[in-house]
């Protein structure tokens, strides 16, 4: 599957119009007077805000152009409810609403399997969260959600924890010059203790051949438990540069034990 294709939808992504905020404030106040023709035209115009968006989500190995059309959904939903009295330019009010449109396909699609109970409160809570988002213009907290829907605080939270997909622990976050750092790469061990396998002889031996940086971010990795990102604060290099030391240096023990 690609993800650089020039057409989505038989929509020519390489020739997409963009308006200017003076073009928009016109089609939108012609769109609400019931001007279709301005409607089709802020449509079009804002297909590459549309387009943006989505490439947020090519790394779910979604079918891009599906992902194109529910977030036109979006942005129409956006056309239609945008209020023109409200001194906000329009893409601040139609990024979240393509974004959330998004997002509910993926929840919807998502293969693991939640309660009907669950699902539906958390379908709730996100439509209360989104109106009002669209009424103040900020985010409400759980707790202002739960009170609104007569829940308890930890039930919202439950809720919307399992419709959330789940992130392989291996996709990547970052790339440097072709070395990937991944989510793992991001977490730390606060776990190791006495029983550290650091601790075992033969390991020693082995992280005593390594030279002097490898060997520091191998003890600050897995027996100090530090993020790479610390390390590379704490060393003044790269993350990415940690990243490609701790696996040479892990490769290197590997063969000496």
């Amino acid at each position: 599957m690609r993800y650089n294709k020039v057409e989505i939808c038989g929509v020519n992504t390489s020739k997409l119009k963009v308006l200017s905020e003076e073009e928009k404030r016109s089609l939108l106040i012609q769109s609400k007077n019931g001007d279709k023709k301005a409607r089709e035209k802020l449509i079009s115009g804002n297909l590459k805000l549309v387009l943006s968006i989505i490439q947020r989500f090519t790394g779910r190995k979604e079918n891009l152009d599906d992902l194109f059309q529910v977030g036109c959904i979006g942005l129409i939903k956006s056309i239609d409810n945008f209020n023109i009295d409200l001194d906000v330019k329009f893409s601040t009010y139609a990024v979240p609403m393509i974004i959330g449109e998004i997002r509910r396909y993926l929840r919807d699609n998502n293969s693991i399997r939640v309660s009907r109970s669950v699902r539906d409160l958390a379908y709730k809570t996100l439509q209360l969260k989104e109106e009002i988002e669209k009424e103040t213009f900020s985010e409400p907290t759980i707790e202002m959600l739960a009170l609104r829907l007569g829940e308890k605080k930890e039930s919202i939270v439950n809720a919307l924890e399992a419709i959330t997909e789940p992130v392989s622990l291996y996709e990547p976050v970052f790339n440097d010059s072709g070395d990937s750092l991944y989510i793992i790469d991001q977490i730390s061990d606060n776990s190791n203790g006495d029983e550290s396998w650091i601790e075992s002889l033969a390991l020693r031996d082995a992280i005593k051949k390594l030279n002097p940086r490898e060997k520091k971010i191998i003890q600050m990795r897995f027996y100090a438990g530090k993020t790479q990102s610390e390390i590379a604060k704490e060393i003044g290099i790269s993350q990415a540069q940690v990243s490609r030391l701790e696996k040479c240096a892990l490769e290197q023990i590997r063969k000496n034990f």
